[in-house]
């Protein structure tokens, strides 16, 4: 009565866009991604998930970051050494170590995770000004 022809349906975006850098391994200058990064290993430069994407970030218990996050989902049970500016989600499990500022709008934090910098909430933009910024945005009407 109910079939399941997933075997036939092409993989969701998600699981194409899936980035690893896999332990022992040093990445040495900056990181840019889309979908989906995985970190077991070190990154020492900053960390970019591209503009207008939906990228998230995850830091295991042995990845380490030396240098600035910013991206829109992260979630981090290993260290990071800089500033972090997650647009959206950030979900600090209880391995997490955090030397710098962390910039967030929604925040799940763990029993056990550190933080070591300023916390900062970032509001999510009310009406109004989603609003405003459409007034601002649309092409202005000439007269015939």
């Amino acid at each position: 009565m109910f079939s399941n022809n997933r075997k036939n349906q092409a993989p969701s975006v998600g699981a194409i866009a899936t980035s690893l850098i896999a332990r022992g391994m040093t990445l040495r200058g900056d990181v840019q991604f889309s979908g989906t990064l995985h970190l077991d290993g070190t990154v020492e430069g900053s960390i970019h998930a591209d503009a207008g994407g939906d990228g998230v970030l995850t830091i295991s218990e042995t990845g380490r970051v030396i240098g600035r996050i910013e991206v829109p989902h992260a979630v981090i049970n290993g260290g990071v050494t800089g500033d972090i500016d997650v647009a959206e989600r950030l979900e600090l499990a209880p391995l997490a170590r955090i030397d710098g500022d962390v910039q967030y709008q929604v925040l799940e934090m763990a029993a056990g995770a550190q933080v070591n910098g300023k916390m900062i909430h970032r509001a999510p933009p009310t009406i109004r000004q989603l609003a405003q910024a459409a007034i601002e945005s649309a092409p202005a009407l000439t007269e015939a």
